[in-house]
C-alpha cells in the first residue's frame, strides 16, 4: 500500500514528463514546416523550377503549330495591273448612207465576217451594175478592135492597105484596152462600195458598244462597233530596273483576281527603262478560254524567276523579328513542350503560297508558332486544347 503523499508526488511527476514530451513534439514539427517552405528545401523543386512555382501555360490550337518541312518554293518579281483585252477594235463606217438593219447588240459574241449591221444600198447597187455594163461593153470593143487589127495585117501584108491604116488599128486596140482596164477599175470601186453597205465583224470576239441604230445617217468614218478580243488578256506592269534583270519573255507568271488563281506568261519586255521612274515595262499575257475573266480585272502576280525544290520552309506567319537587333526569329517547341526562342536566317520568301525559305536555324520537323497567340517567353509550357487539361503539342 503507497501512501497518499507518495501516490500524489508520482502523479505529479508523470504529468510534468508529459508536457516536456508534447512540447518537444511541437517543436519538430514546427522545423519540419519551416523546413518544407525553403527553396530546393524537402517537399520543394516541384514544376517549374525551385520553391514549387510552376512554369507558365499557354494553350494552343492545332492551327496555331506548323512542323518545319520540305517543299518546292518559287522566287519571283511581284508585278500588278489591270488585265486588259488583248486588242480593241473599233468597227467604222466605210461609206456614208442610212442605216437599214442592227443584227448585233451589246455583250453578244461574233464569228470573224459575221454581218453586223446593213445600210441602204440602192445607190451603190446601181453603181455596180453599171459599171459591170460598162466593161462589157468595152471588152466587146476591144473584141472588135482585135479582130480588125488581124484583118488589116494581113491586108498590109498582101499589100491591099497602107502602113497608116495598120497603125490606126492597132492604136484602136491599145485604146479599148485602156478603156477596159478603166471600167475594171470602176467596176471594183463600186463593188467595193456595195460591199461596204454590209459591215461585218473583222474578228471574233464581243461586242462591247453598238453606236449605230436602225434609220440612223451615218457619216462616212463613223464608229458604229467596238469589237473586244478577249480570248487572250494582257497586263502591262512597271518592274524597277534592278529586278527587271531577272525578268525575260516566256517565264511563268502566277497570278490572283477575283478570288480565282491562274497563271499567264511574259510575252514581252521594254529595252528600255523609263527615265522618270526607274522601271521597265513587261507584257504579260493571259489565256483566257471562255471568257472567264473581264477585261479591266485587277490582278496581282508574281513573274516566277527561280524555282527551288526540297526547301526547308515555314508558314511566313510563324517569322518575327527581335526588338534588339532587328533579326528574324521563331518561337520553337521543344522536346519537353516549352517554348524557346531560335534566331533563324531567311531565304526566299513565297507570297503566294505564304511559306518562307529557312536557311539555317531550324531543322525539319521542328515545330514552331504561327502567328499571333499572346504574350510568348522562354520555358513557357505548350499544351494543345482539346481536352480538360488540354493534350500536348506532338
Amino acid at each position: 500500500m503507497y501512501h497518499p503523499r507518495k501516490r500524489a508526488a508520482a502523479a505529479a511527476i508523470i504529468t510534468s514528463l508529459a508536457l516536456v514530451a508534447s512540447l518537444a513534439g511541437c517543436k519538430n514539427d514546427d522545423k519540419g514546416n519551416a523546413n518544407a517552405a525553403q527553396p530546393g528545401g524537402p517537399g520543394g523543386g516541384g514544376p517549374g523550377g525551385p520553391g514549387g512555382r510552376s512554369a507558365p501555360i499557354v494553350t494552343l490550337a492545332a492551327t496555331d503549330v506548323a512542323t518545319v518541312g520540305r517543299a518546292e518554293i518559287e522566287e519571283g518579281v511581284a508585278i500588278t495591273g489591270d488585265l486588259r483585252p488583248i486588242e480593241t477594235i473599233m468597227v467604222r463606217a466605210r461609206i456614208e448612207g442610212d442605216v437599214e438593219r442592227v443584227l448585233v447588240r451589246e455583250g453578244e459574241r461574233v464569228g470573224a465576217g459575221q454581218l453586223l449591221a446593213v445600210f441602204e444600198n440602192t445607190e451603190q447597187e446601181s453603181g455596180r451594175v453599171s459599171a459591170v455594163a460598162d466593161r462589157r461593153a468595152v471588152e466587146t470593143e476591144l473584141e472588135t478592135a482585135q479582130w480588125t487589127l488581124e484583118q488589116n495585117q494581113q491586108l498590109f501584108k498582101a499589100g491591099g492597105i497602107s502602113a497608116r491604116e495598120l497603125k490606126t488599128s492597132e492604136q484602136a486596140v491599145a485604146t479599148a484596152r485602156a478603156r477596159l482596164a478603166a471600167a475594171e477599175s470602176r467596176l471594183r470601186s463600186s463593188s467595193l462600195s456595195a460591199r461596204d453597205t454590209r459591215v461585218v465583224a473583222p474578228a471574233t470576239g464581243v461586242i462591247s458598244t453598238r453606236a449605230v441604230q436602225t434609220g440612223e445617217h451615218v457619216a462616212k468614218g463613223a464608229a458604229m462597233f467596238t469589237l473586244v478580243r478577249g480570248e487572250t488578256l494582257e497586263l502591262a506592269a512597271a518592274v524597277s530596273a534592278r529586278q527587271a534583270n531577272v525578268v525575260r519573255p516566256g517565264q511563268v507568271v502566277r497570278f490572283a483576281a477575283d478570288g480565282r488563281s491562274f497563271d499567264g506568261r511574259v510575252a514581252r519586255v521594254s529595252p528600255t527603262i523609263d527615265p522618270a521612274s526607274r522601271s521597265v515595262a513587261v507584257y504579260v499575257q493571259v489565256p483566257n478560254p471562255g471568257g472567264a475573266l473581264k477585261g479591266g480585272t485587277f490582278a496581282t502576280g508574281r513573274v516566277v524567276s527561280r524555282t527551288i525544290a526540297g526547301a526547308l520552309t515555314v508558314p511566313t506567319a510563324a517569322l518575327r523579328q527581335s526588338p534588339d537587333n532587328g533579326r528574324p526569329f521563331v518561337y520553337r517547341i521543344n522536346g519537353q513542350d516549352a517554348v524557346e526562342p531560335a534566331t533563324v536566317q531567311v531565304g526566299v520568301v513565297d507570297e503566294r503560297r505564304g511559306v518562307s525559305e529557312i536557311l539555317d536555324g531550324l531543322r525539319e520537323g521542328d515545330r514552331v508558332i504561327v502567328g499571333n497567340v499572346g504574350t510568348l517567353g522562354r520555358g513557357m509550357k505548350v499544351v494543345m486544347a482539346g481536352g480538360r487539361e488540354g493534350r500536348r503539342a506532338r
